[in-house]
């Protein structure tokens, strides 16, 4: 095994890289001096590879036996490495690993490998801020797997930096620091996870190779509502998480029950499934009050006008040039008032404005159509560069109509259809949202853009680790959105910055629902899982 002093100046010869620019490194700090750490350059190969798994078992031959578990990519052969080593020494461990997202196809594992009841040493080439560590936690926990200890090659940071995990009797040992090599360490940013979790509910059956916005959650004062992929409408209590009562619906496509967001009015919980039918529950029994069965399937969301006592909602049919669609219902009766046909499926929610008496709705098309709301007369249509997938919305104070597309642009318009600028983004999935003159909007291409309404001037941008399907919900100065990453960010609407995370082990595709006089958040995941947050 190589020596102390040899593997510094191994990682000065093939690791330290120095770059003529500043670097963006990710989305938990903001920029640092030109440098960076290629530690794939020096552990592939087999002297330093070698050396790594022997510092790593004249750390831990003490706690033997465990297993040895990292993050993909960089971590699998460090964990191969320990593994072999393992078998030479006679003390044989198991190997695992983690993907950064549940693959989508196959097995659909977020863990791979075969793992024991053994504890779990996890390892790296190197530290951070944590994130990557704190995904892993999450994923190991849910599958009932303890940590017991980090083990990389270097840290960026103070030892301070990871009080989360001795908190959590998780020792981080680190063979070298920036220190060593007369590096300044990064600075710690305040990102301590204060949102508590009080309860977690999960739906039976989810659908892991759906990754899209599914049924987000819905709230009054005392439950919650959503639906899941395998047809179950759930009401929750919020304090506790138990099941009020269920609804089951009727034949659909294997594993595409509910994606239809619920909505409330009047006691009644109103939502599409992809059995073809639009639902009306009441909220206090779960007893089906009416259902409309005009269409093939419903993946689209309802949205409610009081004033014209309707509902609107985006169908899907399996008719050439004649698939897609908006209904309005009478809410009471469920009887249909009028309907209007588009070539192509209309999975993207509508969007009501009662001060202009109109609803708006895109399809898969790539357009947006407009409506007089209580005739359904069409008011005019515009052509977009991509598929329509979420709903608009409106600013009143500018009197525009913002929304993304699947093609990277996310379009304001005024409500005569008239367009008054786009700005080129990622493909968008995600609803915006406007708050004091501003429009936030997330992007597949993983970050989060905030614009001047009125002009489209860029404010800033801040990018996560994952795509992002869910749309932003506005708490005070904050912005909450979920990634695919698994994160629930809380950002700083005036700068940019995250204030804080949470995070679970699957992808957050939908946008969560907030209870301010309790002060409790509730977060859904793509695995249809309810994640009950007390917000410190």
């Amino acid at each position: 095994m190589a020596t102390h002093d040899e593997l510094k100046e191994a990682i000065r010869t093939y690791a330290y890289k120095s770059a003529p620019e500043t670097l963006i490194i990710g989305p938990d700090e903001e920029r640092r001096d030109a440098w960076l750490f290629d530690f794939r350059a020096l552990l592939l190969q087999p002297t330093w590879l070698n050396t790594y798994a022997e510092l790593f078992w004249a750390q831990y031959q003490h706690k033997y036996p465990f297993q040895a578990c990292g993050m993909e990519t960089a971590a699998i052969s460090l964990v191969a490495a320990i593994v072999m080593k393992g078998v030479e020494r006679g003390t044989p461990v198991n190997g695992l690993f983690v993907r950064k997202s549940r693959k989508r196809t196959g097995l659909l594992k977020q863990i791979e490998g075969t793992p024991t009841k053994d504890p779990v040493i996890l390892v790296d080439d190197l530290i951070n801020t944590g994130g990557t560590f704190k995904k892993q936690l999450a994923v190991l926990q849910d599958a009932n797997l303890s940590v017991i200890d980090i083990f990389v090659m270097l840290s960026f940071k103070e030892p301070r930096t990871y009080q989360d995990f001795t908190a959590k009797n998780i020792e981080v040992y680190s063979v070298f620091s920036l220190k060593d090599l007369n590096v300044a360490f990064l600075p710690s940013p305040d990102l301590s996870q204060e949102m508590k979790p009080l309860w977690k509910f999960s739906a039976p059956n989810p659908s892991y190779n759906i990754v899209v916005q599914k049924s987000a959650p819905v709230i009054d004062g005392e439950k919650i509502y959503f639906g899941s992929d395998a047809g179950i409408f759930y009401a929750l209590e919020q304090t506790t998480g138990e099941v009020v009562w269920t609804h089951n619906i009727g034949k659909f496509p294997d594993g595409k029950g509910i994606l239809s967001s619920p909505a409330l009015y009047n006691k009644k919980i109103y939502f599409g499934a992809y059995d073809g039918n639009v639902y009306a529950l009441n909220t206090d029994t779960g007893t089906q009050q009416w259902v409309y069965s005009d269409a093939d399937w419903v993946g689209s969301s309802p949205v409610i006008a009081p004033e014209h006592n309707l509902l609107f909602i985006g169908l899907e049919f399996g008719l050439w040039g004649k698939r897609g669609g908006l209904v309005a219902l009478d809410l009471s009766t469920g009887k249909q008032v009028w309907q209007h046909r588009t070539p192509a499926l209309t999975h993207g929610s509508p969007l009501y404005i009662p001060e202009e008496n109109m609803v708006v709705v895109g399809s898969n098309d790539a357009v947006l159509y407009a409506y007089e709301a209580h005739t359904g007369k069409e008011l005019w249509q515009y052509g977009t560069a991509g598929e329509v997938k979420s709903s608009p919305t409106y600013d009143a104070e500018s009197r525009l109509i913002f929304f993304g597309t699947l093609g990277g642009r996310m379009y304001a318009v005024s409500p005569q259809g008239t367009p008054i600028y786009s700005k080129e983004i990622g493909p968008v999935y995600s609803t915006p949202t406007v708050q004091d003159s501003t429009v936030y909007v997330a992007s597949l291409d993983k970050t989060i853009y905030a614009f001047e309404a009125s002009t489209g001037q860029k404010k800033w941008e801040r990018q996560t680790n994952g795509r992002i399907f869910a749309s932003p919900l506005m708490i005070g100065d904050s912005l909450w959105i979920g990634s695919n990453d698994g994160r629930l960010y809380e950002i700083d609407i005036q700068n940019g910055k995250i204030k804080k995370f949470f995070q679970t082990s699957e992808r957050i595709v939908n946008k969560i629902a907030y209870n301010t006089n309790k002060g409790m958040l509730f977060l859904p995941t793509q695995a249809n899982e309810i994640y009950c947050l007390k917000n410190i």
